[in-house]
């Protein structure tokens, strides 16, 4: 049978020399009277330490290997232990391990751009996705109008709890609340557009996306803020209730008029306030399956104008006996009216601004802008205007 051959170690190659204190400088220092590689204990001391933080290093403990066993090699006059040489394998990482962490910083950094978004680049980059939805689908601007009046709207500022600064409409809790029935869908349909922009608070997005839908159905320039921090925890929805109801039991009665008061004025509102903020009800249409009523203010349901102060003073408008629930229709019948907007023509107090509205569009969107800015404002602080 053939023999193996006999497999013999092969002899080391000559070790490189030494840098001695002359030539160039190493991470340790080099002793010309005796080159061991380290110089001193008290060094040693400092780079076990060291290696005692590489708790990862798969290499066997230097306590392991006798102190005693030396390597020499008289041909350069170099000796060292075995302990010594297994410290130098171990604090080699030492040199090492943060280099790939930096390199793999600088990757990201590269990957992710030179710098990041500022505050008027995100929201100028959200206002494009508002706006391509709308695109989309026209009714759904109005939606949005709504959301952001109901996420702002029940504030009390006697608590000083509620209004828009935490962004709670999106629990569940808050949206089971009667009067935002629908609504549900309208924040599960914002839910890409929060992904795509993790930087913009949920808070902010149910803001900005009404001041979006208004300017671009043609109503007036709103100032925005940006900064509100969202709520994390569903308690601090707060109880139903504190949002107008369209009817209290008395149509557009004396119960209709103070139930109105009572809403707005908790919110740090005033009559003219009430009034102009209720001209948004030019924007949409009642939906059966969510208030119960059904129709539009306005024949431009997708236009913000004061079209609904002109027909609130200038049509007839009377009992709609065949709806589901207590409403007004127009003379054509494909208009209505809610008994808490009639009340601002039966109330002389809300009935002088409904009037002042109807004449001038200007004077309505200027008191509108001022109104809705302030509702928005409601239950937050240290809020940063956003420069145009």
């Amino acid at each position: 049978a053939a023999r193996l051959p006999l497999l013999l170690p092969l002899p080391l190659p000559p070790p490189r020399s030494l840098p001695t204190a002359s030539t160039r400088p190493n991470m340790f220092s080099t002793v010309a009277a005796k080159p061991t590689i380290f110089a001193s204990s008290a060094r040693r001391s400092a780079v076990s330490k060291r290696r005692a933080k590489l708790t990862a290093c798969p290499r066997a403990s230097a306590e392991e290997i006798p102190a005693e066993s030396v390597v020499t090699r008289s041909d350069q006059n170099v000796s060292f232990t075995r302990r010594d040489a297994l410290l130098a394998a171990l604090a080699v990482p030492l040199v090492m391990r943060d280099a790939p962490a930096f390199a793999e910083t600088k990757k990201r950094a590269g990957a992710a751009g030179a710098a990041p978004k500022t505050p008027e680049e995100s929201f100028a980059s959200l206002r494009s996705d508002i706006e391509a939805l709308m695109k989309k689908d026209g009714d759904f601007g109005p939606t949005m109008v709504r959301l952001a009046w109901h996420s702002s709207g029940t504030y009390d500022k006697m608590s000083k709890t509620g209004g828009s600064g935490g962004g709670t409409i999106r629990f569940k809790e808050e949206l089971a609340h009667g009067g935002n029935a629908g609504l549900d869908k309208a924040v599960a349909r914002l839910e890409p557009i929060k992904r795509k922009h993790p930087e913009i608070s949920y808070a902010d997005l149910f803001a900005y996306v009404g001041v979006v839908a208004i300017e671009t159905m043609g109503g007036p320039k709103l100032m925005f803020s940006y900064g509100r921090v969202d709520e994390m925890d569903p308690n601090a929805v707060t109880p139903d209730g504190r949002l107008p109801d369209a009817d209290v039991g008395d149509g557009p009665g004396p119960k209709e008029r103070d139930h109105l008061r009572a809403i707005f004025n908790r919110m740090g509102f005033n009559d003219q306030e009430i009034v102009a903020l209720s001209g948004a009800h030019a924007l949409g249409r009642c939906h059966a399956d969510a208030s119960g009523y059904v129709g539009p203010w306005s024949g431009t349901p997708l236009l913000f104008n004061n079209s609904y102060f002109v027909l609130l003073k200038g049509l007839k408008w009377a009992p709609n006996d065949e709806a589901a629930k207590f409403q007004y229709k127009d003379p054509s019948g494909q208009l209505m009216m809610l008994p808490s907007d009639i009340a601002l023509i039966e109330d002389a107090k809300f009935k002088k601004y409904v009037d002042v509205y109807a004449k001038d569009q200007k004077k309505f969107f200027a008191d509108f802008a001022d109104a809705f800015e302030k509702l928005e404002s409601l239950g937050t602080s240290g809020l940063t205007p956003l420069s145009a």
